[in-house]
């Protein structure tokens, strides 16, 4: 068993749990039995709640999973993908047989909804975060009562097409920062994701890359389809809402991510989301 699942579970001897979630295909690049692939219906529901600082490895489903927050902060990366960070009411679409992972920011309180691939062929091909929609809350919320098997072909099941059709719909929110594909730039975006206040401008970054400002321009818009300012712009934007999500006064968090002034971070913020960093959760 790997260790990071020991880990979480604790000793195995004395519990009924199995040493993986059986929903799990596999467990950082390692195959393991699936059992949810043999419930016969198009999507189970799991309630889930973690404590601050839970880490769920990298691993990846037989089915999609849309991992919907009801209460705290979550940040999910998809491997050699890129990062999202997924605030309450926000729902983040993980097709299936992507690897993933997902770190517990807050505590948090979750709807993991496993949708089976017959029933998901018309749902994005590409993870994204999702704003939900009060009708698309009230369906998960009455979905997660459902017995196991319910009745698919009686009123449940009417609710879980209606699901379904109103995923299609649901806008993308912008809580993506996208991963490059080269090893150069990768390294770049991870000394950025570091220390998000770096304001070494692009020439800076070519001349240590070892290319030219145009061609690293020309590059980061290929490998990430944001600009480098975007990009790094991004980068704040979701260590900021991390950083709210836990407290942190919002004048340092302006300050801790290099920007000149409170009013030009809240100003970012809200252009960026809608509100302001203090109205947002």
């Amino acid at each position: 068993m790997p260790k990071n699942i020991e880990k979480q579970t604790g000793s195995l001897e004395s519990t009924e749990l199995p040493p993986f979630p059986p929903h799990w295909t596999t467990v950082d690049g390692e195959s393991v039995k699936e059992r949810i692939e043999d419930v016969p219906r198009r999507l189970v529901v799991r309630k889930v709640d973690r404590e601050a600082g839970f880490v769920t490895p990298f691993h990846s489903h037989g089915w999609g999973q849309l991992l919907w927050i009801v209460e705290g902060l979550v940040q999910v990366s998809a491997r050699d993908i890129g990062h999202w960070v997924v605030p309450p009411q926000r729902a983040v679409w993980i097709p299936p047989f992507i690897e993933h992972d997902a770190r517990a920011i807050q505590s948090v309180k979750m709807r993991n909804i496993y949708i089976a691939p017959q029933a998901a062929g018309r749902l994005p091909e590409q993870c994204q975060v999702v704003s939900v929609s009060p009708l698309m809350r009230e369906l998960m919320v009455t979905m997660a009562e459902f017995d196991r098997l319910y009745d698919e072909e009686g009123a449940e099941g009417r609710l879980v097409s209606v699901f379904l059709d109103q995923f299609e719909l649901l806008p993308e929110a912008a809580l993506h920062l996208p991963e490059p594909t080269s090893a150069p730039l990768r390294t770049l975006a991870e000394q950025l994701r570091q220390d998000p206040a770096n304001k070494q401008p692009l020439a800076s970054w070519g001349r240590q890359l070892g290319m030219s400002e145009r061609t690293l321009a020309r590059r980061f818009q290929q490998e990430t389809g944001m600009s480098f300012g975007q990009w790094r712009q991004q980068a704040r934007l979701l260590e900021a809402l991390s950083r709210i999500a836990q407290g942190q006064p919002v004048a340092l968090i302006a300050q801790d991510l290099g920007y000149d002034s409170q009013s030009a971070f809240i100003a970012m913020f809200r252009k960026a989301l809608g509100r302001t960093p203090g109205r947002y959760f």
